[in-house]
């Protein structure tokens, strides 16, 4: 068999993941999309849970992706989880998804009408075992707490480490489709009494990028 054939054969039978960039606002990836273009497809939904599920709802209608990763921002629980630290979420619940008794919080589950708790349809190990992030657990909330009250609420109800507005619902939405997915999110705050002062916004977006440009980078190279 000639050179030529050898060659052509390695190109047609050479795999290329369909990956699509999920993520709540665009200069939450602007490093990304400018590093790659249209290399890749990119889906900004709009802040919150009901923006996100509807524009991945519509979204999914075409082409079958082999990677859906979510990226974004979000307020750490954990004080060992600092501000710029870059994770992979595990685990992600719709915090307020059920029914109050008085002081007493009835979660959906407890309910019986549906699940709260969603998880990712593959990890980071299993995209490219050569990247490694620390993992966390995270809620997905209508309104980001700034409450010293509503905060410790909560951390005794789920015990969370992250939140955001919209990760369970990406969960939920590419679960319902049957895509692997993954989140991973890089810390731009400690959730807490507002202090804007205290933010590291910038600090979070570019590191969130340096992480995903190397790994897609990684994986529609090899």
């Amino acid at each position: 068999m000639s050179c030529f054939i050898l060659a052509l054969k390695k190109v047609v039978t050479k795999f290329y993941m369909l990956i699509l960039i999920v993520a709540a606002t665009a200069p939450e990836i602007e490093p990304l999309t400018q590093y790659f273009g249209n290399k890749i497809d990119v889906l900004v939904t709009g802040a919150g849970m009901v923006p996100t599920a509807f524009a991945l709802g519509r979204h999914f209608t075409k082409p079958k992706y082999d990677l859906v990763l979510n990226l974004g921002i979000a307020g750490s629980f954990d004080r060992a989880i600092q501000p710029g630290y870059v994770v992979e979420v595990t685990e992600d619940t719709f915090a307020e998804t059920g029914a109050e008794d008085d002081e007493h919080f009835i979660p959906i589950t407890t309910l019986g009408f549906g699940e709260n708790t969603y998880r990712p349809t593959t990890s980071l190990s299993e995209v490219n075992s050569n990247f490694h992030l620390q993992k966390a657990r995270a809620i997905t909330v209508n309104t980001v707490h700034g409450n010293e009250a509503s905060i410790k609420k909560v951390q005794e109800r789920l015990n969370p480490q992250l939140e955001s507005m919209e990760g369970a619902a990406f969960f939920y939405a590419c679960q319902q489709m049957g895509m692997a997915c993954m989140q991973i999110r890089a810390v731009s705050n400690y959730v807490e009494k507002r202090n804007r002062e205290a933010w590291q916004i910038g600090l979070a977006i570019k590191n969130l990028n340096t992480f995903a440009i190397d790994l897609i980078d990684k994986i529609i190279n090899d």
